[in-house]
């Protein structure tokens, strides 16, 4: 069986979210990851057959520009509107790296993430699309 994967993969971003007060006026600067597995179709030239990683790209912008007090809301946020986008998929996962938390020591990035897989369901559910 193929699978195909599409991704957008460390998005640079700068926006507001943090839990504390400050964070949500200093801003920081975050990388943002889509990745989403699918069933291929046989036609591979039909746009509508896969998942347009330009879509991708708007979900991500429009929920970096939401300030939020937690990433867990906006990876959330990432994965309901990439599955309402597109319902064929097999699997989504959405990652957010926070670039230099500010934090005592060192830290390169925290990083939250999810990852969904659809329930079994018959073949033809995935190749309907």
């Amino acid at each position: 069986m193929l699978i195909q994967t599409v991704a957008l993969r460390d998005v640079k971003f700068f926006a507001l979210h943090g839990y504390y007060a400050e964070e949500q006026v200093t801003g920081n600067h975050f990388l943002v990851s889509i990745t989403v597995t699918f069933l291929p179709s046989e036609d591979t030239e039909a746009l509508q057959h896969t998942v347009n990683y330009e879509v991708l790209n708007d979900i991500m912008q429009q929920e970096m520009q939401h300030t939020q007090k937690l990433l867990e809301t906006v990876v959330k946020n990432m994965m309901n509107s990439t599955l309402s986008n597109f319902p064929f998929l097999r699997t989504v996962e959405v990652g957010i790296k926070k670039l230099n938390p500010c934090m005592g020591g060192e830290v390169g990035h925290s990083f939250v993430q999810l990852h969904y897989t659809a329930p079994i369901q018959s073949a033809s559910y995935f190749t309907s699309f």
